[in-house]
């Protein structure tokens, strides 16, 4: 009878062992920007499916790609690059090609969002959403005309300026003020760049990617060179914020899905990415972080609020004047080097 308990209560040991290793294993690591999903949208994926999210967060991807490198492999399993560090992993076989059977939901991204050059056949990434940058106004506060980034350097201006804090967009604005391409390696068009910048540097207040619009709705600032899903929301807290499309253009950047080549975790990551390709789940992420949407799917669940929003739901006229953060190479270096002489 003795051998009996015993042989039973090891079996239940076993059995009570698998179940504690299964469960552990249902496990997400996660490195993103911040404000981009609603902690709403994590934690209904965790009931739905039981996977535990652990949700780390950067500012610019310059910052994502030191994190993975300063990690051990397997640290991260999905995260959400922007076009030109998709290039920039790729040439350093960070990314794992994605199995897109694996996405039910796939039908329902935008395919002019696919097949961009940065990843022709999107091997290895799959858009999220596309990020913009613009010019918001208090109209509260300032009434003088402001169309340009050249009109920011007024020095009635002083303190009353917010940029991101993002060296390929703020460097990219100098060079787009100035008629040259954000993208350029000239350094001669770099030092002028930064010769710019330093000038409207008297402006500014704060450099901020994480929350600038903050700085709108407190009164702390009047004029923000931001994200247009920041734009949108200082624009919902204040309707008298005016959203300005920059003469010279906007700077674009396609946020992506992104598995690492490391994941230990990828068919969690499939689920993950799957279930924010949903369109009713896409479109609480959007009306939470009104970045242009790029799901047909979501469309149709979008309020009039964002669908209204010169800031969020912006034209495909406006978006084809705008320009895309190229990946440049080595030449970054230069990058570098003026962003530290600016901040």
């Amino acid at each position: 009878m003795k051998r009996k308990l015993f042989v039973v209560l090891c079996f239940l040991c076993l059995v009570l062992s698998g179940c504690s290793k299964k469960d552990e294993g249902r496990v997400l690591n996660v490195l993103n920007w911040s404000s981009y999903i609603p902690d709403e949208v994590v934690r209904d994926f965790e009931k739905e499916t039981g996977i535990r999210v652990n949700y780390g967060t950067y500012s610019s991807n310059e910052e994502l790609l030191a994190k993975i490198a300063n990690s051990k492999e397997g640290t991260y399993d999905l995260i959400f690059p922007s076009d030109y560090m998709i290039e920039i992993m790729k040439s350093r076989g960070l990314l794992r090609e994605l199995d897109k059977s694996k996405l039910d939901n796939y039908k329902n991204i935008d395919s002019n969002y696919l097949n961009l050059s940065y990843d022709s056949n999107n091997q290895y990434s799959l858009p999220f959403v596309l990020a913009t940058v613009l010019i918001a106004v208090n109209r509260d506060v300032i009434s003088d005309e402001v169309c340009s980034y050249s009109d920011l350097l007024d020095s009635k201006f002083k303190n009353e300026i917010v940029l991101l804090d993002d060296q390929r967009i703020v460097i990219g604005m100098g060079l787009l003020a100035l008629g040259y391409d954000m993208n350029s390696t000239n350094t001669k068009e770099i030092d002028e760049a930064r010769e710019f910048l330093l000038e409207l540097k008297k402006n500014v207040k704060a450099f901020d990617s994480d929350s600038p619009k903050n700085f709108l709705i407190t009164g702390e600032a009047s004029i923000a060179v931001i994200w247009n899903a920041e734009a949108a929301l200082a624009k919902k807290a204040n309707p008298n914020i005016e959203i300005i499309y920059p003469d010279e253009g906007m700077a674009l950047s396609v946020d992506n899905f992104a598995i690492l080549k490391g994941s230990k975790n990828t068919s969690e990551a499939y689920q993950f990415i799957d279930y924010i390709l949903d369109g009713k789940v896409m479109s609480k992420i959007i009306e939470a972080y009104p970045y242009k949407n790029v799901n047909k799917d979501a469309s149709k669940y979008l309020s009039s609020w964002y669908l209204d929003n010169p800031a969020a739901n912006i034209s495909s006229d406006i978006i084809r004047n705008g320009f895309f953060v190229k990946n440049i190479g080595n030449k970054i270096k230069l990058y570098d080097k003026t962003w530290a002489l600016i901040k």
